[in-house]
């Protein structure tokens, strides 16, 4: 593993500082355009040369005729042409000196037959120019921390500490909206495609010395250096985690992988292996995949399993207690410290047992700062688990009378919220004891909203957040495992509120 971004072979390539466009045109609909769109409107800084044959101007850029004419040697070429014309156009960038290359065309190895020695004519040329080439059949990078983008998805989200690698490009477009609305960002995310040149594994060893990343993802439908990608791996999981999900255990998944990117599946049996030699969590699904990114970037890890529960109905923490069970979690006793600090808070009706429940308070700064703070301190939780609900229109039929104005009333609830967010969030990052909330209201309701922007961890529904809370202590005992270090702490999951 190298022990910095800079001097992997795909630095240049994530981190161009100029770009030479192959395949956009006037044209905003065709698919080159929309790749070329999609850098300019995230805001890209560094230099944009479209080639175009007939074109002076291009989407308001200056246009060349050919690689031959462009005023200096680009960082990065992006093609998005017609296949018979991609390995030409490759050879005139290798000539030009362009060492770095996006092959987003396809009609290679995916299609088999003549596709299949195209794309080995692509792997001689990257190799006799010393090319370090992405694809084909992708649809390239993003790297919000520089405004990147060349997928033809717009990034709504902001640069986050989530370094995606995926053997599918629309995976990687479809997750911009998904992770912002969950309060991340990705750091830098890469599409493989086929994988002529550069493979997961190569990846991985960028992502695993890129200081913004914190906690990396794949996207996998087939490994082909399983030797290397174990190894990498776990020249990695000592500092930071990695999640996988993986398709292609069941036949369908096998059958749709090899005619996607022409990826050689195997049994689920052998990649449960693979990532366990690794030292790689695997996520069941999607959800799990960015649930278990969001626990392990965000917080602390958890010192061992004994989570304690605080909600202010039965329901909840009866069903957080069941998920905790489910999930191999366990909830000891208050001690007696904690019972008599809480005594105070908690009312007759409540319960100072685990789940604690407040069942109902006047007084919202006991839910969200002095219980909180109490169960912090309290010796046998290694994790709090804590119900969030504070819908903005609930408050304000509580906090206000109908004199109040509708607008002024929801303003000042709103301003409330985001007060008791950041006060729990600071709290958070001040005892260092991971805490994961969950609401049934949904993510994109005030409070969640406001845990989440300020880097708290909030999952829709409690076996969600009690099998990412059980995730950080696989990581840790995989961590463990292969530093043999029982007391070391990953490099970057940072404090609570650290976004």
């Amino acid at each position: 593993m190298i022990s910095r971004a800079e001097d992997s072979p795909l630095y240049r390539l994530i981190n161009p500082e100029s770009i030479a466009f192959f395949g956009a045109s006037n044209n905003i609909r065709s698919m080159g355009s929309v790749l070329m769109n999609s850098v300019r409107d995230l805001g890209y800084e560094g230099r944009l040369y479209p080639v175009h044959p007939r074109e002076d101007e291009v989407q308001g850029y200056q246009a060349y005729r050919d690689v031959a004419g462009l005023p200096e040697v680009p960082d990065l070429a992006v093609l998005v042409l017609p296949t018979d014309q991609v390995n030409f156009v490759l050879e005139a960038c290798g000539r030009k000196g362009i060492r770095q290359a996006i092959v987003v065309s396809g009609g290679f190895k995916e299609v088999g037959g003549s596709g299949i020695e195209r794309e080995g004519e692509m792997k001689d040329i990257a190799a006799r120019y010393g090319m370090r080439l992405l694809g084909p059949n992708c649809i390239g990078v993003a790297n919000p921390h520089i405004k990147l983008n060349t997928t033809p998805i717009f990034y709504e989200g902001r640069p986050g500490f989530i370094g995606l690698a995926s053997q599918s490009g629309s995976f990687i477009t479809q997750m911009f909206n998904y992770v912002a609305r969950m309060g991340m960002g990705f750091s830098a995310a890469f599409s493989v495609g086929n994988e002529a040149v550069t493979d997961l594994v190569d990846c991985l060893e960028y992502l695993g010395a890129c200081p913004k990343t914190r906690v990396i993802a794949l996207y996998v439908e087939g490994i082909t250096r399983g030797r290397e990608f174990v190894e990498m791996a776990r020249s990695i999981v000592p500092h930071k985690p990695i999640v996988a999900f993986y398709v292609g255990g069941s036949e369908a998944g096998k059958k749709a992988g090899l005619s996607h990117t022409g990826a050689m599946a195997g049994p689920d049996r052998l990649y449960d292996g693979i990532f366990r030699q690794g030292g790689v969590l695997r996520a069941d699904n999607l959800a799990e995949l960015f649930d278990f990114c969001l626990a392990l970037g965000s917080m602390p890890l958890p010192q061992g399993r004994r989570v304690v529960i605080q909600t202010h109905s039965g329901g909840p923490g009866a069903a957080a207690a069941d998920a905790c069970g489910r999930a191999g979690l366990d909830l000891p006793a208050l001690s007696p410290e904690t019972i008599e600090r809480l005594s105070g808070i908690v009312p007759s009706m409540g319960s100072l047992k685990n789940p604690v429940d407040i069942t109902f308070t006047k007084d919202q700064s006991h839910f969200y700062r002095d219980i909180p703070e109490a169960l912090l301190q309290e010796p046998n939780a290694d994790a709090i688990m804590t119900y969030f609900i504070m819908p903005a229109q609930v408050m304000r039929k509580r906090l206000f009378g109908p004199e109040v104005p509708d607008d002024e009333a929801l303003a000042k609830v709103r301003e409330l919220i985001d007060a008791q967010a950041a006060g729990l969030a600071d709290m958070l990052a001040r005892y260092r004891k991971p805490l994961v909330g969950f609401t049934w209201r949904g993510i994109e309701e005030d409070l969640p909203r406001g845990l989440l922007d300020r880097g708290v961890p909030v999952f829709p529904g409690p076996e969600r957040a009690a099998r990412a809370l059980a995730a950080t202590l696989t990581y840790r005992a995989f961590r463990d495992r292969i530093s043999g270090a029982r007391d070391q702490s990953p490099a970057d999951p940072p404090a609570h509120g650290a976004a």
